[in-house]
């Protein structure tokens, strides 16, 4: 299993913990195991997990899991939106 490059890295902001930078597929699937807030364990968080496992494991494009990302942290109320570009934005709504 290889890591994934995102294209952009994905800026979080936690309430407790402060910022982070998520660059990479690996990065997000700890993100989300680790730090993602349960009440947030919703549809789109495990969208992201599939999304970011599937491109770990060479069967979906960085691209994909990193919207899949985007998408579930836009829904959690972690997006820090001064990292997403405005295509992600778009596709997220």
């Amino acid at each position: 299993m290889n890591d994934v490059r995102f294209s952009q890295p994905v800026r979080l902001r936690f309430p407790v913990t402060g910022e982070r930078l998520v660059a990479t597929a690996w990065e997000a699937v700890e993100c989300l195991r680790g730090q993602w807030p349960a009440a947030a364990h919703d549809g789109s968080y495990r969208a992201a997990y599939r999304a970011c496992q599937d491109a770990l494991d060479g069967w979906r494009r960085s691209a994909d899991a990193r919207r899949a990302f985007v998408r579930a942290a836009e829904n959690a109320g972690l997006l820090a939106f001064a990292a997403v570009s405005s295509s992600d934005h778009r596709r997220a709504a």
